[in-house]
């Protein structure tokens, strides 16, 4: 890398699967870094698998990458776009002496042309060991291979391995690496059908786009030794490396199905925030020094280095995530939650354009009222859907519980009278209001309050029941109440 250049990275998924925590954790980091150096993330699309590709998963990849909030600076780039760039790579490197060509059938050799893993997910089930078996096409003589030629045989392009010494590498997590060259088989570049193997397409690609530093999961620690060779065989100097530890399970197991949802998009379907998402992933693996674990986006960027990167493996915390969540449901100023929640208003079908416009201090109002009580963004659809729609159910258990009492019907009659009559509709009008009709009837307040919520709200917890009225609105709070009437005298409807 040169001196004083402004980092290029880049992060490289492969379309085999939806954007999934260990990718989505790898992208981030690439983000941070990027930002924090004031330097360039590149997409690139690594889809030269055509067996295990799905074209129709990019899509879902670049939309996971988008709800997170990762935004690349360059791309995206699509390798099956880019062949002729890795066959002619591969050329140069078997007249250099560097390669060799192959003439062995299919998976016959143990090095053979098997399918390697690419690097976006960073929670596969990892590379498979370096095979030492040694390939017999290394050693054919020019007669031999010319033979092998006439007869038609397809032809590979491998890496021919030095049979002595070390391949080295310093990465900037885990430090000095090297592997011995005798534990290096020789690797394929180009496989028979003409397609290039992962090895030989990703430092292509990266010497190419000028990357820097190159940060990906510790499963790939096992790749960099061949890379690092391909690099010297192409007069390239290697990037920096820095492989990030991997993400396991609670039960210390590499993370997948079984340990619940892996894909992003499950993740923003339940109602997790992105910017949540991002501060439960960046320590994932990550420390930014002292005791703070509420970082904002900013503050994540100012603070990331690769210096504060573990080499422990990360545990996925469900309970941790759902922390964070409440953290920035609860904590930023609501301003900064409007934009998400009109995006779930959206969603549900519910959401009324005023209240980007001439009720905007209205609907803020409304959201800082219900947040303190919400776990995720869908809460706000949810269990206080009749804070924001007439389209609302009663919940059963909620009615068994406070609409049982034989007096309610009357009581609450009375109730919707008492309120329609206020001059003035406040906290301190309505509680009033309902206390003194409790008085006169010789019932307790708490009865009226817990009746009146299921009524209006349709829930048996709910924010306070007075700010809720005010909020709600006196008209509204009438006809709620007289609405439920029917429902409570015949033991209670499901519907409002």
């Amino acid at each position: 890398m040169t001196t004083g250049t402004k980092p290029r990275v880049r992060f490289a998924p492969s379309p085999t699967g939806y954007l999934h925590v260990g990718g989505a954790r790898t992208a981030l980091f690439n983000w941070l870094f990027a930002r924090h150096e004031g330097g360039t993330l590149l997409l690139r699309i690594e889809d030269t698998d055509v067996e295990r590709n799905k074209p129709e998963l990019v899509d879902g990849i670049l939309d996971g990458l988008k709800w997170l909030g990762v935004e690349w600076d360059e791309g995206p780039y699509f390798q099956s776009k880019r062949l002729e760039m890795y066959r002619e790579a591969a050329e140069r490197v078997l007249a250099s002496g560097a390669g060799f060509a192959c003439y062995c059938k299919g998976a016959s050799y143990a090095g053979g042309d098997a399918a390697e893993d690419h690097e976006g997910e960073g929670d596969d089930e990892g590379l498979k060991a370096a095979k030492q078996a040694a390939c017999p096409c290394r050693d054919l003589t020019d007669a031999d291979r010319a033979a092998k030629e006439k007869d038609g045989i397809p032809r590979a392009i491998r890496f021919r391995t030095p049979r002595t010494g070390v391949t080295k590498f310093e990465d900037a997590v885990f430090g000095p690496r090297e592997l011995q060259n005798a534990d290096i088989e020789d690797f394929v570049l180009l496989r028979s059908n003409g397609m290039p193997t992962y090895q030989l397409s990703v430092v292509v690609d990266d010497i190419d786009m000028r990357i820097t530093h190159v940060i990906r999961g510790a499963d790939h620690l096992s790749n960099t030794p061949k890379q690092v060779l391909i690099y010297c065989a192409l007069g390239a100097e290697p990037p920096v490396f820095a492989h990030v530890p991997l993400i396991l399970g609670p039960d210390r197991t590499r993370l997948s199905k079984r340990h619940g949802a892996t894909s992003v998009g499950s993740y923003a379907d339940e109602g997790f925030l992105p910017e949540a998402f991002r501060n439960f992933l960046a320590l994932l693996g990550w420390s930014a020094g002292g005791d703070s674990e509420y970082l904002r986006t900013n503050e994540l960027i100012e603070r990331f280095s690769l210096s504060g990167v573990s080499r422990t493996n990360a545990i996925f915390d469900r309970a941790k995530l759902e922390w964070f969540n409440t953290q920035y449901l609860q904590k930023p100023p609501v301003e900064d939650l409007l934009p998400a929640v009109e995006a779930e208003l959206k969603r549900a079908g519910i959401w009324n354009p005023a209240w980007a416009g001439p009720e905007r201090e209205w609907f803020a109002h409304a959201v800082d009222l219900i947040r303190p009580r919400t776990r995720f963004i869908t809460d706000f659809s949810g269990w206080a859907r009749a804070f924001f729609s007439d389209d609302f159910e009663w919940e059963a258990a909620a009615r068994e519980k406070f609409w049982k009492d034989e007096r309610l019907p009357q009581l609450l009659a009375k109730l919707a009278d008492v309120l329609e009559a206020l001059s003035e509709w406040n906290h301190d009008s309505s509680d009033a209001a309902l206390r003194k009709l409790a008085e006169a009837e010789g019932v307790k307040a708490g009865l009226l309050i817990n009746a009146t919520r299921v009524a209006i709200v349709g829930r048996a917890v709910a924010p306070p029941l007075f700010e809720t009225m005010v909020a709600l609105g006196q008209e509204r709070v009438v006809t709620r109440i007289r609405k439920a009437l029917p429902a409570i005298s015949k033991g209670g409807a499901a519907t409002a």
